[in-house]
Formats: C-alpha cells, sequence, structure tokens
C-alpha cells in the first residue's frame, strides 16, 4: 500500500513538474498582475530570506517577477555571480531550453522610484528596454546604478545576513574574471555551473507568501 502512495505521490510530481516547464516554455501566457504589495520568500542552500515587492516602485518590474515566481521559475536556479560589496546576481534557468525561450521576453522599462542601496532587489539591463529575468540583489549603495536606468522593484525585509553568506569566491565572471561564463549559463545551463563552479550557492524554491 506503502509502495502504490509513493508511486502515485511521484508519478502526481512528475505531472505537475510537466505542467509547469510547459508554460514556462510561453511567456507570453505569464501576464497576470502583480498584487500592491507581496512577499516572497527564497529557500536556498545557505538558508532562507524574503523579498518584499512594492509594485508601485516599478510595474513592469514586479508584474514580471510575481509570474516567474508563480510559474517556478527561479526554483533549482544558481547565485551564478556574486561580488562582495557589490551585489548578487541570479536569474538564468537551469534548463538551456527554457532559459532560450525567455531570453528573448523583454519587459518595458520602469522609471526609477527606489534606490539601488542595500538589500533592495532590480533587474538586470544591458540597455534600455532588454529586462527579461536576471535579478540581483544589493549589497551597498549603488545610488550610482540608479541613473544608469537600474528600477528596484522590492527590498529583502527577513533574512539579509543569508544574502551575504552566498558564495562569492568565483569573482567576476568570464572573460573579465575566473566566474561563469554567461553565454555557457545560457547555454548548457545547471550542468555547466555544477560541474565547474560547484560551491556556488542555489535557490531551492520561491513561494510567494504574503
Amino acid at each position: 500500500m506503502k509502495k502504490a502512495v509513493a508511486l502515485l505521490f511521484l508519478m502526481a510530481s512528475i505531472v505537475l513538474g510537466q505542467a509547469a516547464k510547459g508554460a514556462l516554455l510561453k511567456p507570453a501566457e505569464l501576464k497576470e498582475k502583480a498584487p500592491a504589495v507581496f512577499k516572497a520568500k527564497f529557500d536556498t542552500s545557505a538558508g532562507i530570506f524574503v523579498v518584499e515587492v512594492h509594485a508601485d516602485w516599478a510595474p513592469n518590474g514586479a508584474d514580471r517577477f510575481y509570474n516567474l515566481v508563480q510559474s517556478g521559475f527561479y526554483d533549482d536556479q544558481r547565485f551564478f555571480r556574486v561580488l562582495s560589496g557589490f551585489m548578487a546576481q541570479f536569474g538564468i534557468h537551469g534548463d538551456p531550453k527554457v532559459a532560450a525561450t525567455w531570453r528573448a521576453a523583454r519587459i518595458q522599462d520602469d522609471p526609477v522610484k527606489a534606490s539601488n542601496t542595500r538589500g533592495y532587489l532590480t533587474f538586470a539591463t544591458a540597455g534600455p528596454g532588454t529586462r527579461t529575468t536576471q535579478l540581483f540583489i544589493n549589497y551597498g549603495d549603488n545610488a550610482r546604478l540608479d541613473r544608469q536606468g537600474f528600477s528596484p522593484f522590492g527590498m529583502v525585509t527577513k533574512g539579509m545576513e543569508v544574502v551575504d553568506k552566498l558564495y562569492s569566491g568565483y569573482g567576476e565572471g568570464a572573460p573579465g574574471g575566473d566566474g561563469p561564463d554567461q553565454g555557457r549559463v545560457q547555454a548548457e545551463g545547471n550542468a555547466y555551473l555544477d560541474k565547474e563552479f560547484p560551491k556556488l550557492d542555489r535557490i531551492k524554491s520561491v513561494k510567494i507568501v504574503e
């Protein structure tokens, strides 16, 4: 009986996993409006921290983050670029197929209302109109990023000491440093990171809690 229950649970988990992945392959369908204020709990290999999102700070960013969290996008990802005193970056999906799907799923820019100070969560950008899924948490006062169009939409309200503990030993990414090459992260996913950079901390899951 116990074996039958365990088998049913495994089959249900597989079905749910396949459904979630299917949703992640259709970015245009993930467009639910985010609540005005909500919290997301990050369960990571370094511990738990909580982010409080304020949609009025950056509406487009808040909506995108809300939908990505609801779909499980950030689960089992690595903090692939952690620079002491600067920031901790994540947001490239561990499955290259999913990552490729989202590379062109850009959102419109938000005016900068909050500042990139310690604990604030912001979408990474390569220039106007390029935000997709990558995020970073500021370690210090990075107000200079405000002038470059980086729009924070949330802040760590609990567990910043966990964020401070994320492994930073690999430093800047290639080719500027010895850390992960983002091109290879996109193309090879977690397989590349786990083999070449096994000390990276990872996100176990992210859940909306309020």
